[in-house]
């Protein structure tokens, strides 16, 4: 069974993530993403906050900012899959990185 957790952004609005672990895989679409660690039961830290336009092909590894997110010790990756719109994806990762304020996307 697949667990949801919802972020909230600067703006008040509402975002519902699916919980996966860090190896899982993706089909083909495009999404935002959380890399969070639990720091207690059902509670999530945002470490890095980013977007792309098909999450089966990203390659994380090539993310400018890997190493800080390795750093951080990410226990899980949140996904919301969304429409093709980038700009809708850009200002959901905005509205969300100025509520958290996360250390990766500084």
């Amino acid at each position: 069974m697949f667990e949801r957790t919802l972020f909230v952004g600067q703006s008040g609005k509402e975002y519902k993530y699916w919980i996966y672990a860090l190896d899982d895989k993706f089909g083909s679409t495009p999404a935002n993403y959380v890399f969070v660690r639990e720091v207690e039961p059902g509670w999530f830290e945002p470490i890095y906050i980013g977007q792309t336009k098909d999450i089966h092909r990203e390659i994380f590894e090539n993310l400018p900012r890997w190493q800080c997110i390795l750093k951080n010790r990410p226990t899980r990756l949140c996904v919301h899959r969304s429409r093709n719109n980038e700009l809708e994806r850009l200002a959901e990762v905005n509205d969300l990185i100025q509520r958290y304020r996360p250390d990766c996307n500084g």
